[in-house]
């Protein structure tokens, strides 16, 4: 007898995954393929949008290829904030995916700023005005297809990766998006959980146009029409790749929080039903199911493009080849790198802040550059974690691809003075979207979720102590106050 699973999605910024999850939380099988990443100028970052679903088209049939069943229900994770537009008619793309990371519309936010609006836009979101959230991005590529004063014939759709994979896998049967989602697009109303009028007027994006907000566990339609899935699998779980990540970690109190070391970081905390705005992070819908759970959140725009750039910059291979290369040395030597290079984000959501690398001296070695690389990382979650104010927050899960350097986790977990816990699998966003699915087919949850299995020996527990720490801290503040100095200065 075949076993029940749910096919989880994983699309990414550089990678989409697809795995077969059966109800007691074992991965199967699974499928990845890469996804490229332009960026025609600096600043923009854009991604093909059929190329985006090539790849998870790529994953999906290498998932598949070596299992005797289909799937009981699709669920999905997704890299949140990017947008794409698509005929409503035909499913093709409209332009690029314009990337999270892509702050092209800086000059806009700044065009629209104001203590007046910021203010608003905070209240009534939950975010900052910036360009990583992506009504900028939605107006901008209206503008370009003419179609930013209102409806047209109902052609365009707009909306975030999840809205367009859910649109692809259904034949366009479905234009929706999930509510923790639409919570990152500066157009969602926190409190009523459906579009804001005064948002949208703000941004110039039609209320008209866009998708239909609905849970994170509902009825997002079947399959139909797809040569890689039968027609009428349901989907049945969508969560953008850090609220599933939280779900996935089992984090349900503010004394357990997570962060995602991917191509940047989000650092999130659940903050219960009831939504409130704190200064520097954004206030986010986690996820909706019978009643909505909050998040606090903050998000590093360069983390693990940082260590990238470094082992380019270095000659020597990402991932292990950095790690390898900054073990050679006892620490930075004063050296610091802050990777600006579109800017910061939260705490700072300084979009004229740029790349800077400081104390350089003579006697500065490779070695303490790739030190200083995976310093600015762990430094940029400390900032975060600061910035939320988690007095409560006892252990820090941690979750991505960079979680494999051993030496990033402890002096992660000597900037913060609290333990960092790595999951026990890599793919916990995609395990967090499946379990979301496992409420829809009214399957148990399984007990531990995955990401509270610990591997053996990586729960990582502070070192440093508190004047080392300090002067660690007050060290890469120097860097990034220089980093933030207007050009000219």
């Amino acid at each position: 007898m075949s076993t029940p699973y749910i096919l989880a999605l994983d699309e990414g910024t550089t990678n989409a995954k697809a795995l077969a999850v059966a109800r007691d939380g074992t991965v199967l099988a699974a499928g990845s393929a890469p996804v490229p990443v332009a960026y025609p100028r600096p600043g923009w970052v854009e991604q093909d949008a059929d190329a985006v679903w090539k790849a998870q088209v790529e994953a999906i049939r290498a998932c598949l290829g070596v299992l005797d069943a289909g799937p009981e229900g699709v669920a999905i994770s997704n890299q949140r904030e990017s947008v794409v537009a698509w005929d409503a008619r035909t499913g093709a793309a409209l332009g690029p995916v314009i990337g999270w990371q892509d702050s092209r519309t800086a000059e806009f936010c700044d065009w629209l700023r104001s203590p007046e609006r910021e203010f608003a836009v905070s209240v009534a979101t939950g975010l900052s005005l910036d360009p990583m959230f992506s009504a900028p991005k939605m107006r901008y590529l209206l503008d370009r297809l003419g179609a930013s004063a209102g409806v047209v014939d109902g052609q365009v759709r707009v909306g975030t990766i999840d809205s367009w994979l859910v649109s692809r896998l259904t034949g366009q049967d479905s234009y929706v998006i999930e509510a923790g989602n639409a919570s990152r697009t500066l157009l969602l109303d926190l409190s009523t959980l459906e579009w804001s009028q005064p948002m949208c007027d703000l941004f110039g994006v039609a209320r008209e146009i866009l998708p239909q907000v609905v849970a994170s566990n509902a009825d997002f339609g079947s399959t139909r029409g797809l040569d890689v899935l039968p027609d009428g699998v349901p989907v049945v779980g969508v969560l953008g790749d850090s609220h599933a990540a939280l779900f996935g970690h089992g984090c349900r109190t503010p004394a357990e929080g997570k962060a995602t070391y991917g191509t940047g970081s989000s650092v999130m905390v659940p903050a219960g039903a009831q939504p409130s705005v704190r200064r520097g992070v954004s206030t986010t819908l986690a996820w909706l199911t019978e009643e909505p759970v909050y998040g606090y959140e903050g998000n590093v725009v360069a983390s693990g493009t940082a260590m990238d750039w470094a082992a380019r910059l270095l000659g020597v291979e990402a991932g292990k080849g950095l790690d390898a290369l900054a073990a050679t040395v006892e620490d930075a030597a004063g050296v610091s790198l802050v990777p600006a290079f579109t800017g910061l984000g939260a705490p700072w959501w300084d979009r004229q802040a740029v790349g800077v690398i400081t104390g350089v001296t003579a006697g500065s070695s490779r070695g303490h550059l790739a030190r200083a690389a995976l310093e600015s990382v762990a430094h940029q979650v400390a900032d975060v974690v600061d910035a939320l104010g988690a007095q409560d927050l006892t252990v820090l899960h941690a979750d991505g691809g960079a979680t494999a350097s051993c030496l990033l986790m402890q002096t992660q977990a000597d900037l913060l003075g609290r333990d960092v816990m790595v999951s026990a699998d890599a793919e916990i966003s995609a395990l967090g979207a499946a379990l979301m699915g496992f409420t829809r087919l009214g399957w148990e949850v399984p007990t531990p979720l995955p990401g509270q299995q610990e591997q053996g020996g990586r729960r990582y527990h502070p070192v440093l102590d508190e004047h080392q720490r300090s002067c660690a801290r007050t060290r890469w503040s120097h860097a990034l106050a220089r980093s933030r100095l207007a050009p000219g200065a």
